[in-house]
């Protein structure tokens, strides 16, 4: 159990050296039996211990010292529903945060929009921090892929596990900020749907299975 909450800080505590965080912003969690871990809301990550990291149920309740971010449904909801998912990671990077202030879906410009697991990535509709409205605009971005952006708000990202939810959310602000650059100087040049199949393809068989 003690393991399984130090993973999480110690993930929590990348996510500033890696460009993805400032402050307290953000969350991430990590799935454990039938319920999650997540980190609590307002408190720095420099200054978590173990008994700082709540264990919540899939209905909602949760146990320990500290409350839950606020931002729990979209984690609950993910776990809920899709069993492959063992980790969320959410995060106000900067590139990500001017795509989605733009409420822009980032199209196929660059063949790794596929390691998301399709053609794009979309921007979720926006709705209030921590409400159950911005938890379903959420997962309907997410359907079929594993990352997104969350209109005037940051990125959301879900992994088998917590090394591969902190790579997809480095990975996806890289994307952020490419496309970011990439517009400064024209209109990129997309990728046509056939090419943006042979990549999903390709990528079904590609690293380490």
């Amino acid at each position: 159990m003690a393991d399984r909450r130090a993973e999480l800080i110690a993930t929590a505590q990348a996510m500033q050296p890696a460009g993805l965080n400032r402050g307290t912003a953000g969350n991430v969690s990590v799935r454990h039996e039938q319920g999650f871990y997540i980190t609590p809301t307002g408190m720095p990550y420099a200054a978590l211990e173990a008994d700082d990291i709540p264990l919540m149920a899939l209905d909602g309740s949760h146990q320990g010292r500290r409350k839950p971010s606020s931002e729990w449904r979209f984690h609950r909801d993910l776990y809920a529903g899709r069993l492959e998912i063992g980790a969320v990671l959410h995060a106000h990077s900067p590139f990500a945060v001017s795509l989605a202030c733009l409420r822009y879906d980032i199209p196929p410009f660059h063949y790794m929009i596929a390691r998301f697991g399709g053609d794009s990535i979309r921007c979720a509709d926006y709705a209030i921090f921590g409400s159950a409205e911005l938890s379903a605009a959420a997962l309907a971005a997410m359907r079929d892929r594993r990352g997104c952006l969350l209109a005037n708000h940051g990125l959301l990202v879900a992994g088998r596990d917590l090394a591969e939810a902190l790579a997809l959310a480095v990975e996806l602000e890289e994307l952020c900020e490419q496309y970011w650059r990439a517009c400064q100087l024209g209109q990129p040049v997309l990728l046509s749907a056939n090419e943006m199949a042979a990549v999903l393809e390709k990528f079904a068989g590609y690293g380490q299975q």
